[in-house]
């Protein structure tokens, strides 16, 4: 039986390089997203990879998701990449962009989570991995412009703790990982001033081992990166 691995968002950026590099380590890998174009274009970088067109804000891809999962093989691990961010300045964010931003980026999240753990907690176990940000995490620098965007990420770390600690006892486990400036095109519209010191492909490789059996003791941490640049 196979290992199957969903990964979120894979049509670009963090997404696409995790995609890539789980296929390349051997598991079926399902890229979800919401753009056709962009998902030939993951899908073509190994054939290990197969596209699926989901919105992970909708119950139903979120379902179609995980049952194409189960007709593929043992679901090993979910990784959810997908987010959006609409910059605006507090005072004009409406509360329209704020359901938009929340709605991918923490409901999403959300319902991906619930999905997946059900899945590992029949099939004896697994890793999920929520992709959060510097930006929901406390203490550390913000800029103007990302209400939503930091909220909804603050809410994705807390929600990888909770999932952690009710997947102990079924061997589920749950990390989040808090990139700082990552050179992605959403960097680009959120923060268009920041150098990004980190690649896509340093992200994933860092998924890869936090997914592998080599760090099976690790659950419920939030792991920050901040670059170097």
């Amino acid at each position: 039986m196979s290992d199957v691995a969903v990964v979120t968002g894979a049509g670009s950026g963090i997404g696409r390089a995790v995609a890539n590099r789980l296929a390349a380590g051997g598991m079926e890998v399902l890229a979800a997203g919401r753009t056709p174009a962009t998902l030939a274009e993951t899908a073509a970088l190994h054939p290990g990879i197969t596209p699926l067109l989901a919105d992970v804000s909708n119950v139903e891809d979120v379902e179609r998701l995980t049952a194409t999962a189960a007709e593929r093989g043992r679901l090993r691990a979910w990784v959810n990449c997908a987010a959006v961010v609409e910059p605006a300045p507090f005072a004009d964010l409406d509360p329209e962009r704020w359901d938009r931003t929340l709605d991918v980026n923490l409901r999403g999240t959300y319902l991906c989570c619930r999905a997946a753990f059900t899945a590992m907690r029949a099939g004896g176990g697994g890793a999920i991995l929520n992709v959060a940000s510097l930006s929901g995490v406390p203490n550390v620098e913000k800029f103007p412009g990302n209400t939503a965007y930091n909220v909804s990420k603050a809410g994705v770390v807390a929600l990888s703790e909770a999932v952690a600690l009710e997947g102990r006892e079924h061997g589920v486990r749950c990390i989040c990982l808090s990139p700082g400036a990552v050179d992605t095109a959403m960097l680009r519209r959120a923060a268009p001033h920041l150098n990004p010191g980190v690649k896509p492909d340093d992200v994933a490789a860092i998924v890869a081992f936090l997914l592998s059996d080599a760090a099976a003791p690790l659950t419920g941490v939030n792991i920050p990166i901040f670059s170097n640049a």
